[in-house]
């Protein structure tokens, strides 16, 4: 969004002036290859663009490179403490690896992890988490954990740049929204580089939505961030959803159609919510890009309310009526609504 310099995983470009970025993490075992590929493939078709996968052990070598090559989004191994892990993930064929250069401590290995990335073109995200934060680190700041947090990244970002290493994107997240916020906006002011964001361990539910997605833009809002994860404890396709609808809250980026619906009241002529979810069964999140669609219950709060909508459908005394920005196109019956809706959108494509 707002960094200077950019970087090229594969063929995602992150950085500079290209799109913001939407990532989650695979949240099944490397054991696993055939549900790691099937998860990988389909966040891939919702919109996903970069995906996370815990390297843990060198065993799983082999199954990673399967993973890799039969998976459609580009990978990031994550990777701790082992330069090992990251050397072999490099020889596995990925494009990105995500380490800790300060918990490594063999620094021979570390040297060879970095001429190899610079070599073969691969991206190292470095980065550091509140809870990686050790008593030392937080001595030095007399408690200040936003402080700890960004010398943290910073010496590894040094460290990188010792190594003539610039290829890199930076990280720093806590689960504490204040402290994230401050410490990526000390290191957005030093360095150029490309920013992964969020706020880890947000949660789950609606409270983990929230969390995030307040963190979140409140980054974005400074201008901060060029790639997003939305770390919530549910399915890895609930962060893609939420990550982009947070992009798409803030005009910066959509997948696809947007929905507006009215919250419902005494006043409904239709059921909103059920409407809303015939309309998710019959459409693809990625579809139709750039498209509004509302779903409004009654006529109070119908076709003037969402006048800005493309295409909308409020309810009426005798069923549904069909608007295209605020003006009445026809009435229809419930039952008829998929087949309606799908043949008007016909004339949109």
């Amino acid at each position: 969004m707002a960094s200077i310099q950019s970087v090229k995983i594969g063929n995602i470009a992150v950085g500079g002036k290209n799109p913001i970025r939407v990532e989650s993490m695979l949240k099944t075992r490397l054991t696993d290859v055939s549900a790691c590929i099937e998860s990988a493939n389909k966040l891939h078709s919702e919109g996903c663009e970069i995906i996370r996968i815990a390297f843990p052990d060198i065993s799983l070598k082999d199954n990673l490179a399967e993973v890799v090559k039969n998976s459609r989004p580009e990978l990031m191994a994550d990777i701790h403490f082992d330069p090992k892990l990251a050397l072999a993930a490099i020889e596995a064929g990925l494009k990105s690896i995500r380490i800790n250069p300060g918990n490594m401590t063999q620094k021979d290995l570390l040297s060879r992890v970095i001429e190899t990335a610079k070599d073969k073109g691969v991206v190292i995200r470095i980065g550091a988490n509140g809870g990686s934060l050790n008593n030392a680190q937080l001595a030095e700041t007399n408690g200040d954990r936003s402080l700890a947090l960004f010398y943290a990244v910073d010496r590894q970002a040094e460290m990188l740049l010792s190594y003539k290493f610039d290829n890199m994107i930076l990280s720093a997240k806590s689960s504490n929204i204040a402290d994230t916020v401050r410490a990526n906006y000390l290191l957005s002011q030093k360095y150029p580089f490309p920013f992964h964001i969020g706020i880890t361990e947000a949660g789950s539910d609606n409270s983990g939505v929230v969390q995030g997605a307040i963190g979140i833009s409140q980054m974005l809002a400074q201008g901060i961030g060029d790639t997003i994860r939305v770390s919530l404890s549910d399915d890895p396709s609930v962060e893609v959803e939420t990550g982009y609808n947070i992009l798409q809250s803030l005009g910066l980026r959509s997948r696809g159609w947007k929905l507006i619906s009215c919250p419902t009241c005494g006043r409904r002529r239709a059921s909103v919510v059920e409407l809303v979810k015939r309309l998710r069964n019959i459409l693809s999140p990625t579809s139709y890009k750039g498209l509004t669609i509302a779903v409004m219950g009654c006529e109070v709060n119908g076709p003037k309310e969402a006048s800005g909508a493309n295409l909308g459908v409020a309810g009426s005394p005798d069923g549904l009526i069909i608007f295209k920005k605020g003006k009445f196109v026809e009435r229809i019956s419930e039952s008829d609504f998929e087949n309606k809706i799908l043949s008007i959108l016909k004339t949109f494509e």
